[in-house]
């Protein structure tokens, strides 16, 4: 008999570079176990680079017919999971023309809003991608992997409740970063640090990288900017003309000092994430620059953009994750440095060595002058670090099932 696949449960139903790496190396490290990929929503984000994903509801309804007596053993693959609500995460499955209608419909009735995503998404719960065992009749282990929640302390208290509950349930909890563990410490629940799954997206998947890197729109970028680029990016919610202003300032000024090229990218397309109009505006107050619009929206394209960087800017925190993987240096970019945020409370568990502070749209080319400035190998020296504490601790959660990944070679 066949044996039963694991369910790779996260954000993997919408867009972006995180979510969607996350199942990919959690695959990795089970292999040769089967695995199944699951979502709040039924999506095929295979043309991003991404899975074909099951809806949780309909999965959790058909395991009994799909898997006859085998336990549903499940795995939280890693994000900012603790603090999504049901009806964020069905916003952010819809495809980008519909988001607006229902934000417009829904966002200042609280009441409507939860019922509205609960009747799309099938599910009875406040915390989007937090799996009830109750939902299988016969649950195995269920694990939760190098998850966030800044926000925590700062939910309501209903939905503060669900997510305790929901851990207490855990098997193995590990969170990824100290301000989560914190709170979560406060409530009586006890999780291991551990940093994010993607550190170890160049050690496993190194090779798709590279032949991303030859071909395609990131072989372009290369040969455009031979003497090198900076990989830019931004979310929606930097998207008004002060702050474009502010960026564009920033960026002039670090494209006259560095001599390098900049490349503006989408990490994510989903609702909410980075606005395509918000970078054509941007580019229009950058004339006198050598600027690319990177249109792929492929990962893995994105991570080869990354990895070829000369440096990163941007407020994706996958996007600092990953360049780091290659020991690019970095600047983390948010809307206010006055508010926690999870790459923040992150890069301050991790990024000790580096300039890991956050800045805002008026502080980038002084911080990454900075950043540019720390020698090479302090950085490399950092993400060895957090390879093998990640790798350690996968091996400890997935165990006995884990085959160990490969020995890579990082790239300077």
């Amino acid at each position: 008999m066949a044996e039963a696949p694991v369910i790779l449960f996260g954000a993997c139903d919408r867009h972006n570079l995180g979510d969607l790496l996350f199942p990919h190396i959690a695959a990795a490290l089970l292999a040769p176990r089967p695995v199944v990929v699951a979502g709040l929503a039924e999506r095929d984000l295979t043309a991003f680079g991404g899975h074909r994903v099951a809806a949780l509801a309909r999965l959790a309804a058909q395991w009994d017919n799909l898997c006859p007596d085998a336990p549903a053993e499940l795995v939280h693959v890693g994000g900012e999971l603790l603090t999504c609500s049901l009806y964020e995460a069905a916003v952010m499955t819809l495809p980008p023309e519909a988001a607006p209608a229902a934000i417009a419909r829904y966002d200042r009735d609280a009441t409507a809003r939860q019922a509205w995503a609960e009747a799309l998404l099938g599910l009875r719960q406040q915390v989007a991608y937090l799996v009830p065992k109750a939902l299988f009749r016969q649950p195995g282990r269920f694990l939760h992997c190098a998850l966030g929640g800044v926000e925590l302390p700062r939910l309501p208290a209903a939905m503060r409740a669900e997510v305790l509950d929901r851990l207490r349930e855990s098997d193995a909890l590990t969170v990824r970063d100290r301000n989560t563990q914190a709170a979560l410490a406060e409530a009586g629940i006890q999780a291991e640090l551990m940093p994010d799954p993607a550190v170890l997206t160049a050690e496993l998947y190194g090779p798709r990288v590279a032949r991303h890197a030859e071909a395609g729109e990131a072989a372009q970028v290369r040969a455009r900017f031979a003497q090198g680029y900076v990989a830019v990016q931004f979310a929606a919610e930097f998207g008004d003309d002060a702050t474009l202003a502010q960026l564009a300032d920033q960026l002039d000024r670090i494209a006259a000092t560095t001599g390098l090229g900049l490349v503006l990218f989408r990490a994510g397309a989903a609702p909410w994430h980075d606005d395509l109009a918000a970078y054509r505006r941007l580019l229009s107050r950058l004339p006198q620059r050598e600027v690319w619009l990177f249109e792929s929206l492929d990962i893995w394209d994105v991570c080869a953009l990354l990895a070829r960087a000369r440096a990163y800017v941007g407020s994706s925190l996958h996007g600092r994750i990953v360049a780091a993987c290659y020991g690019v240096p970095g600047v983390t970019l948010v809307r206010t440095l006055d508010q926690p945020c999870k790459q923040a409370a992150y890069l301050a568990t991790w990024h000790a060595t580096e300039d890991a502070g956050v800045v805002g749209p008026t502080g980038l080319a002084a911080a990454l002058a900075r950043a540019i400035a720390l020698p090479a190998e302090a950085r490399l020296t950092e993400q060895r670090t957090r390879l093998e504490q990640c790798r350690r601790q996968m091996q400890r959660l997935y165990a006995p099932r884990l085959v160990s990944p490969p020995q890579g070679v990082l790239h300077g």
